[in-house]
């Protein structure tokens, strides 16, 4: 099992819009492209008031075929709507871990 981590600093004056927007159709649409079989968002906990908050959205899937099959079909095109939609409001990066059992 691979799980690809995307973790994202949003302005704060967004968070709310955001948080939204991940739910009801970011998060849904990457599911829908077939590759993950699920997601799970976390908050950081441990930030101060002061700071914008930061979140982790992990996806799971089996194979890296999947990641590789969404990297190359799927992301370019979410991740340009979501950089239009949110263009100067966040600050992401991404990595992609193996589950040691």
């Amino acid at each position: 099992m691979l799980v690809y981590n995307v973790t994202v600093k949003i302005d704060k004056e967004v968070e709310a819009e955001w948080l939204e927007w991940m739910k009801n159709c970011h998060i849904p649409d990457v599911l829908t492209t077939g590759q993950f079989i699920t997601s799970r968002m976390c908050k950081l906990i441990d930030e101060s008031e002061d700071e914008d908050p930061t979140y982790v959205i992990q996806y799971h899937c089996q194979t890296i075929q999947n990641y590789n099959h969404y990297i190359n079909k799927y992301a370019p095109a979410l991740r340009e709507e979501y950089e239009a939609r949110y263009k100067n409001k966040f600050v992401a990066f991404r990595t992609l871990m193996e589950v040691v059992e």
